[in-house]
């Protein structure tokens, strides 16, 4: 009977032994062969925006490197999980990436108690691609030129000024958290994007926003707007003389927002090793990496390991900034 049992033991053991050793081979092979068609990238955000530029700069890259086409398909929508989820419940094969990152991956956990997917363990990160900071901006009409005298004007005037943003967005986040820390009284205007409110900021339909520097920073440079503060941990060589959050006494808020690509979780570890060496060094080339600096981006060069460990530190990050805030969306 003993002699029974080892061999059943022994059986099993091997048994297991070679569903993991196929389950290697049939890895290997799918990296070896990979990729064999058009690779799709989901931007769960409108065409136009950093999110859609930062993805179509990435496409040409892994396509030139990997040898086949690589295309964008843009599925905007409820501060991107439906083309997140989208990017979840795909075939983990390396042909249907997302553009995600601090919103997507990070923030909607912490705002939605379901969303019909894990923000982060549904994902294969893959890299990092870049990260951007966030402004505030107000308009020249609020007769303020400080962090500290816009402060006081909305103290001395609560109601009165509005800010824009979409909701659930980190630039709606940023506003409600500013607000708390600064004791004022602001309108809340919901927008479906962030250029949309900025738009009605420059025609005076709104007062003020946090914004992307990719989107604000020419406005800045040209006087459209005035910037009063920066979330960057340091200030922006192109603005010296704008402070950051931090030196005007608004401390812990995140000081990054992060974009990169996953893969639905399950994906074959060679395939994303593949990927991530095409992003990488895609954004090792000055080309790329101008492309980049022009939409006011930094090129963010990493490993898988170090992207999915960014993502979870955000996502600790967020969660305390939006309890602080007590925002709740639907």
């Amino acid at each position: 009977m003993a002699s029974r049992h080892r061999l059943r033991v022994a059986s099993g053991l091997f048994a297991g032994l070679a569903v993991l050793f196929a389950a290697g081979f049939i890895q290997a092979s799918q990296a070896e062969e990979y990729p064999l068609r058009t690779i799709k990238i989901v931007v769960p955000f409108p065409a136009g925006g950093p999110t859609d530029v930062a993805a179509r700069l990435i496409a040409q890259s892994i396509s030139a490197k990997l040898g086949k086409s690589v295309i964008v398909e843009n599925h905007a929508g409820a501060t991107g999980r439906i083309g997140a989820k989208l990017v979840a419940n795909a075939s983990p094969d390396g042909y249907t990436l997302l553009l995600g990152g601090t919103n997507v991956n990070s923030i909607n956990g912490a705002l939605y108690p379901d969303v019909g997917f894990d923000p982060i363990d549904s994902f294969a990160p893959i890299a990092t691609i870049c990260v951007d900071t966030l402004a505030l901006a107000v308009s020249p009409r609020v007769p303020v030129t400080t962090f500290q005298e816009l402060v006081a004007y909305a103290r001395d005037n609560p109601g009165k000024l509005k800010y824009g943003a979409p909701p659930g967005l980190y630039t709606h986040i940023a506003s409600e958290f500013f607000k708390i820390k600064t004791g004022t009284d602001i309108l809340f205007v919901p927008y479906k994007g962030g250029a949309p409110a900025v738009t009605d900021l420059l025609g005076g339909h709104i007062e003020m926003v946090f914004n992307n520097k990719s989107n604000l920073l020419s406005l800045f440079k040209d006087g459209q707007l005035k910037a009063l503060a920066v979330t960057s941990q340091t200030r922006w060589p192109e603005l010296p003389q704008t402070p950051t959050m931090n030196e005007v006494g608004i401390s812990g808020f995140p000081s990054e927002v992060l974009f990169g690509l996953l893969a639905p979780a399950g994906t074959p570890a060679p395939i994303v090793d593949q990927l991530n060496r095409a992003i990488n060094e895609g954004l090792q080339t000055a080309e790329v990496r101008a492309s980049l600096e022009a939409i006011g981006v930094e090129a963010r060069i990493g490993t898988p390991g170090e992207f999915r460990a960014a993502l979870v530190e955000q996502a600790r990050e967020w969660k305390a900034v939006i309890d602080a805030t007590g925002i709740k969306v639907e």
